[in-house]
């Protein structure tokens, strides 16, 4: 879910979003109600690979996917865009 704040309640809140954001929520600061900043977590190397290590936990065991069950994963995608 998005949190959207205007400019003047980001700046009195700036610590209190930074947080927010660390905690993985979206926060989009607005101008006069339209959307023009999001703030986001910078992302580090430790996240990445404790990503690719979640992932393959996940899949250790399992058999390899073959490069026709991936076109097959797109095309499928690509029919309902």
């Amino acid at each position: 879910m998005s949190i959207i704040v205007n400019i003047g309640a980001a700046k009195t809140r700036l610590s209190e979003l930074i947080v927010k954001v660390e905690a993985g929520e979206d926060v989009v600061i607005a101008r006069d109600g339209e959307p023009v900043v999001r703030l986001s977590r910078v992302q580090r190397d430790s996240d990445v690979a404790a990503a690719v290590a979640e992932i393959r936990a996940a899949r250790a065991g399992l058999e390899p996917t073959r490069a026709e069950e991936l076109i097959a994963w797109r095309d499928e995608e690509r029919r309902f865009q």
